[in-house]
């Protein structure tokens, strides 16, 4: 059986070579990878709006229940925007933004832990940021 197969195998090869289309010489513009491209992507960019919706900070330090500060209020207006989770942005990260974090992470299909480390962080502003905000 596996003579057959190698034999019909070897002789399918160079009939399949010989019906393939032809190689793009050098100075031809062929790039079926552009062709590909252009269906996958949207006809005009989609505006993020200004530089960000929430402006306290640029940091992204990870934050966990009992973490203070700008980098809190950044995460509080991100979930206030990205779920509409209602978050007084005080800069204090207790049970109710731990709480609305999980709620986030649920909706977006990532590790839910409570804790706004790089993967939610990059989650949290790409949805605040997105037109059509609130989602869940």
């Amino acid at each position: 059986m596996r003579r057959v197969l190698t034999a019909v195998a070897a002789l399918a090869l160079p009939i399949s070579l010989a019906t393939a289309p032809a190689v793009a010489s050098a100075t031809e513009t062929v790039k079926p990878a552009q062709v590909v491209d252009k269906f996958n992507r949207p006809a005009a960019l989609v505006a993020q709006g200004p530089d960000d919706v929430c402006d306290f900070t640029d940091n992204r330090p990870s934050l966990r229940l009992g973490s203070s500060g700008a980098a809190v209020q950044q995460a509080q207006c991100y979930l206030n925007q990205a779920i509409d989770a209602g978050l007084d942005q005080d800069g204090d990260f207790g049970q109710i933004t731990q709480s609305a974090t999980r709620a986030f992470q649920q909706c977006a299909g990532i590790v839910v832990d409570g804790r706004i480390g790089a993967q939610t962080w990059s989650f949290l502003s790409f949805w605040a940021n997105a037109p059509g905000a609130p989602f869940c």
